[in-house]
């Protein structure tokens, strides 16, 4: 979802990582929060990188997502060059499974804090930047508190059923 006014700036080093920021994406579309999508390679792009992050205050953005894998440069980067918070996400990887980009964006200097969710958990990336907005917007933290609810019901209403069918059947309704 993006749009004119973009609140939320989603960046990955690759295309390849598109498939794991997706949950980004899909979080900011069910808070219909906007966001900016976009291709950023630390390595290969670095001027691109350094024009998004010095700017994108400039531009409306309040929080940026970054999406990496390997090395992981990305969200360390955007941190050091712009005055928003920075949510990295480690992208898992063939080799290392995404500890590499878990490890190198988690190692940030004193100064130049990066979020970090789980590797892969582009989802709660896309919750927390969302939950950073509804600290100033009280519609929308209106729905992450609806958001809460549904969670807390789901897990209330799986608990029902394990009650009533015993836990053989309810792992058998499972699979």
């Amino acid at each position: 979802m993006t749009n004119d006014n973009p609140q939320i700036g989603i960046i990955m080093g690759s295309d390849s990582d598109l498939p794991t920021m997706q949950g980004a994406i899909a979080i900011c579309e069910e808070f219909e929060v906007a966001c900016d999508v976009a291709i950023v390679s630390a390595h290969r792009t670095p001027q691109r990188m350094v024009n998004y992050a010095q700017t994108a205050h400039q531009r409306g953005l309040k929080v940026i997502i970054a999406g990496a894998g390997g090395a992981a440069h990305l969200p360390g980067m955007v941190a050091s060059l712009t005055p928003l918070p920075v949510i990295g996400v480690p992208v898992s990887t063939r080799h290392l499974q995404g500890v590499d980009s878990l490890y190198s964006i988690v190692q940030m200097p004193g100064g130049i804090p990066v979020a970090t969710v789980a590797i892969g958990n582009a989802k709660n990336a896309g919750l927390l930047a969302v939950q950073i907005l509804a600290s100033q917007q009280p519609e929308l933290l209106e729905r992450v508190q609806q958001y809460r609810q549904t969670l807390t019901q789901s897990v209330m209403d799986k608990q029902a059923a394990l009650e009533k069918l015993g836990y053989q059947q309810y792992l058998s309704q499972k699979s």
